[in-house]
């Protein structure tokens, strides 16, 4: 008969492995997404209300999967930088308080799977909308009813000196499902930047990526001390 301990660890090694198979699910429906051009989410001819429909609403087919180039701008539409991940910024782990996040102790993951932008000018300022969805997965540690996603925005001239232009933090909540694999769906509307010269207009990009930092409660400053 097998001991209580192998019993566990079988059990435990089966969660591990069905994680890894949601998170290959995941890439996969991305890329298939990014071959037709749409949202991953649906669309705004959806009679049914869907997660994805701001995004789609807004951006509609002028979107593209992670790693994916964006589509061309329109006639008469003003150009955009183009969206990238941070360098690891690319996903979120949570593990149990106290523990890495990893293997067993896992709670959940989540992942940018596409991304969105336009652009309008209004004199010397660029007002820019980014659009951004992805998915939460659970873990073997199991996650809570309801995440937290911390997400950065950030306008950065690029070079041999990175010069950061404007940055945000954007959070968004996801209900976790009995499946515990969610999608989200976030667009930040209030990016304004000056206005880009016709020589630097080029080394423009927009920045993305997971804050976990964002989540952490600022300090609550010290009390002067009556006299």
């Amino acid at each position: 008969m097998m001991g209580n301990g192998l019993m566990m660890g079988i059990r435990e090694a089966g969660r591990v492995r069905r994680l890894r198979g949601a998170l290959a699910l995941a890439a996969a429906s991305t890329l298939l997404s990014g071959c037709g051009g749409g949202s991953m989410f649906g669309d705004s001819s959806d009679p049914s209300p869907s997660i994805g429909d701001r995004f789609s609403q807004l951006f509609g087919s002028r979107s593209q999967a992670v790693g994916e180039n964006p589509p061309p701008p329109v006639d008469n539409e003003l150009s955009c930088p183009p969206v990238r991940i941070r360098p690891g910024a690319s996903t979120y782990a949570v593990g149990l308080p106290g523990k890495p996040a990893t293997g067993t102790d896992l709670r959940y993951q989540a992942t940018i799977t596409r991304t969105a932008r336009d652009c309008t000018q209004n004199g010397d300022q660029i007002t820019a909308r980014i659009g951004i969805q992805g998915r939460v997965i659970s873990g073997p540690a199991g996650s809570p009813a309801t995440v937290e996603v911390p997400i950065r925005v950030a306008v950065v001239q690029g070079g041999v000196q990175e010069r950061t232009v404007t940055t945000k933090v954007y959070r968004t909540t996801v209900s976790m499902s009995a499946a515990g694999n969610d999608p989200f769906s976030l667009v930040a509307e209030d990016i304004v930047y000056p206005a880009p010269t016709a020589t630097t207009v080029d080394s423009y990009i927009f920045y993305i990526g997971f804050d976990p930092q964002a989540l952490t409660p600022e300090p609550r400053a010290a009390r002067r001390k009556k006299k």
